[in-house]
């Protein structure tokens, strides 16, 4: 009881102190600094938990199945989610760059050596030597970098340093080449390659993607951003997230993490998440969108326990 009145009085006290910080911030030209670390804190909040145990009880010793495209430096390299949820994931790593794939071989379970598209084909990979991760199939295209915040002298960056033709496949096709019978879980990052690589799926339907998406691409050619995200709902999938990728002289972010789930909308949708609850709450649970899963295990009639339901979504304090 005591918590509750303290909790309630901070609050209020927080309305009053706000709007004074606010104006100093302003006058301190730190206001969007602020706000970006307090983002960043939110999106980062329930990583205070370790649902280890609660992701052990629902998995047993299967894994989650994960297709990394876009995988230098390794799965989860930039820590999306706590590195300690790692173990509970089969890896499928992709990445066309020798040098590159040779490191990761050491690491993954599985590999694929070549590039991802809509169907199998030799295309140009255009690599970009003083920044390898932004190589891709699309050539750089200078005319947004500016609303992108790149300072012209980083320009130099983004140069093509060499030219390399690559054989392409698709997810359906190397899947099946591996006996993948399901997955789980999609990561792509592949700047600009995105919607041709969807195109490829086939009926592999995962229960989380996380892809990146450039409003104002860096690359010339590259579909609009609204093709791709059309594409994500017709294959039946909604954002649950997104997150803003550097910086930007928009008002909204120029690129963006999203994060797709099933459209639980809809009886396909239902089904898919229903018939693989486990690896859904797994997944959830990994990606820290507890308030989201407690409101589908109710909606969708998944049998609820006491760990989840206890658990409050540090994301909203």
């Amino acid at each position: 009881m005591v918590s509750k009145y303290f909790f309630k009085f901070s609050r209020s006290l927080i309305k009053i102190i706000l709007p004074a910080l606010t104006k100093i911030f302003i006058f301190l030209r730190v206001n969007k600094r602020v706000e970006n670390f307090l983002n960043e804190k939110s999106h980062r909040a329930n990583d205070y938990y370790d649902f280890s145990k609660i992701i052990l009880d629902q998995l047993g010793s299967k894994k989650i199945i994960a297709l990394d495209i876009g995988a230098q430096g390794g799965f989860n390299s930039d820590y999306f989610f706590p590195k300690k949820y790692n173990k509970f994931f089969d890896v499928i790593a992709v990445e066309p760059l020798k040098e590159e794939s040779e490191i990761l071989k050491n690491n993954h379970k599985f590999l694929i050596d070549k590039g991802l598209w809509s169907d199998k084909k030799e295309k140009e990979l255009y690599i970009l030597g003083n920044r390898k991760g932004s190589s891709s199939m699309y050539r750089p295209d200078k005319t947004f970098f500016d609303l992108h915040g790149i300072k012209e002298e980083d320009y130099s960056k983004f140069e093509i340093t060499d030219k390399i033709r690559v054989n392409c496949s698709t997810i359906g096709d190397e899947l099946n080449r591996l006996k993948i019978k399901k997955l789980d879980y999609l990561k792509i990052d592949t700047q600009g390659s995105e919607f041709e690589i969807l195109k490829g799926i086939e009926n592999y339907r995962p229960l989380l993607i996380r892809s990146e998406i450039q409003i104002f691409s860096l690359y010339k050619d590259v579909p609009e951003w609204n093709n791709l995200l059309n594409k994500f709902y017709d294959l039946n999938y909604i954002i649950c997230d997104w997150k803003k990728i550097g910086s930007h002289k928009t008002r909204s972010p120029m690129e963006t993490e999203m994060i797709f789930i099933p459209n639980f909308k809809n009886d396909e949708g239902k089904k898919l998440i229903s018939n693989n609850k486990n690896e859904f709450i797994s997944l959830m649970l990994i990606f820290g969108y507890i308030d989201l899963l407690k409101f589908l295990v109710t909606k969708l009639n998944m049998i609820s326990f006491n760990d989840i339901e206890n658990l409050n979504d540090r994301f909203f304090y």
